[in-house]
């Protein structure tokens, strides 16, 4: 199964960082008060955020697991990304957090770190023994288990074949292709398209740039939680997008400022006027749902041609979390167990949250999935041999880094600052904005 609608809304991360900041005196490491005693009757609060696909679905698995576990009632609170922070910050400030929380990357460490999270690893009634190792690591942080991730993704340029077609350019070996063969193939498709038509989308977001940091052998954090990369490094990152838009390989700043805000459905890669764009390996399905194209999945480009250099890495789709307040903290950890090592939950959640971190989930759901879930299931073992480790989990207060990465991209490609002035910027902002986070 796939979700059919993918949002292209600009991430609203800043206020949900601002209400987190009286976090630090408004929640404990802990506050509940044990079990519900056996057989006592209990109702957990579960908050997500989705489109009404994803909603149903969610719907029936906490219908299967209300039946195996006739004791624990489950009350739903989906919700919008983009809403979806700013109501869960305010929630948790007001001691009235969901018991089970579905979690971002991002939020781990602004969330745990400020102890509004339980710590898994220490409830009995969750088993990680058969969970993928890198991916437990994406959830920890200072120590505990703050979410077990829904799956694993990876962060992939989407080619457009019947784009590829009609421009009459081949699509590239994605083994050995440089990022000067991306450039060039771009330009190639953009110079048949009659400015209607563009070789590929730019490509401003954390992931974006943390895969060009590591082909540097930089990152973007560190695993104390620090910056850890030069200016210089993250100066080229925004060069290449100011080259992508001076070669007409990428639209006209105008029309991807245009472009950013629309839904898959209106944007340019969802009505095959793109080419190359970059997207998680779990829209696969949904990308091709909506052009009515075969959608090739290729690796990110490398400055010498190494697949094992591109800086590629298995990223949590999201995360299981639980509130430190929740006074069912037993309860909570069978919900997310249920949801991280049933069959019968992976048979309904399928690789819509991520490709299971569980191996013999994967094994029990492949003869079930679709042709472009099996797809994706393939491809991320294949480049398994050249992933490399995850980055580290995002320090307390970068929860909103991807919005200021891409206000400087639109500094650079309206010609409101040099890629060099960006880069000096980007990095002073985000230092102050740890640091105030630290204090």
């Amino acid at each position: 199964m796939t979700i059919r609608t993918v949002s292209r809304r600009k991430f609203q991360l800043g206020a949900a960082a601002l209400a987190l900041s009286i976090l630090a005196t408004g929640c404990g490491a802990s506050g509940g008060t044990g079990g519900s005693g056996g057989n006592e009757q209990v109702t957990l609060r579960f908050a997500w955020w989705g489109n009404e696909y994803l909603n149903g679905q969610t719907e029936k698995v906490i219908a299967a697991f209300e039946a195996e576990h006739p004791n624990i009632n489950i009350e739903s609170e989906p919700g919008e990304w983009g809403s979806y922070w700013d109501k869960l910050a305010t929630k948790t400030a007001a001691n009235d957090a969901p018991d089970v929380i579905q979690m971002d990357q991002k939020y781990i460490a602004e969330y745990g770190g400020r102890g509004a999270l339980l710590d898994l690893s220490k409830q009995d009634g969750i088993d990680t023994s058969k969970l993928d190792k890198e991916a437990l690591a994406s959830g920890q942080y200072d120590g505990a288990q703050y979410g077990l991730s829904t799956g694993q993704n990876a962060y992939v340029i989407m080619a457009n074949t019947k784009v590829f077609e009609a421009a009459n350019v081949p699509v590239p070996d994605d083994t050995t292709w440089t990022w000067d063969e991306f450039m060039e193939t771009a330009s190639k498709i953009s110079a048949t398209g009659d400015g209607k038509n563009y070789g590929a989308a730019y490509g401003s977001n954390e992931a974006d740039l943390i895969i060009w940091l590591r082909q540097h052998g930089e990152d973007l954090y560190s695993s104390d939680g620090k910056l850890d990369f030069d200016t210089a490094t993250a100066a080229s990152f925004w060069e290449r997008l100011k080259e992508q838009r001076d070669s007409k390989a990428s639209p006209p700043a105008t029309v991807a400022t245009e472009d950013s805000g629309a839904g898959l459905e209106e944007s340019l890669f969802g009505t095959n006027r793109v080419g190359m764009a970059w997207w998680w390996t779990n829209q696969l399905g949904s990308l091709e749902a909506t052009t009515g194209s075969s959608i090739k999945m290729l690796r990110a480009p490398s400055v010498d041609g190494s697949a094992a250099k591109n800086g590629m890495y298995y990223k949590p789709t999201m995360f299981w979390s639980a509130s430190s307040r929740s006074k069912h903290p037993e309860e909570a950890a069978t919900f997310i167990n249920y949801l991280t090592n049933s069959p019968e939950a992976g048979g309904i959640l399928m690789t819509d949250r991520g490709v299971p971190t569980n191996p013999e989930i994967v094994d029990s759901i492949t003869p079930a999935l679709k042709p472009a879930d099996t797809t994706v299931v393939s491809f991320l073992k294949d480049i398994s041999p050249d992933i490399q480790e995850a980055p580290p989990v995002p320090p307390v207060g970068a929860g909103s880094v991807q919005n200021v990465i891409k206000r400087y991209t639109d500094e650079v490609l309206y010609d409101r600052l040099t890629p060099q002035a960006a880069a000096e910027a980007f990095k002073k902002e985000v230092e102050g904005m740890l640091s105030s986070a630290r204090k």
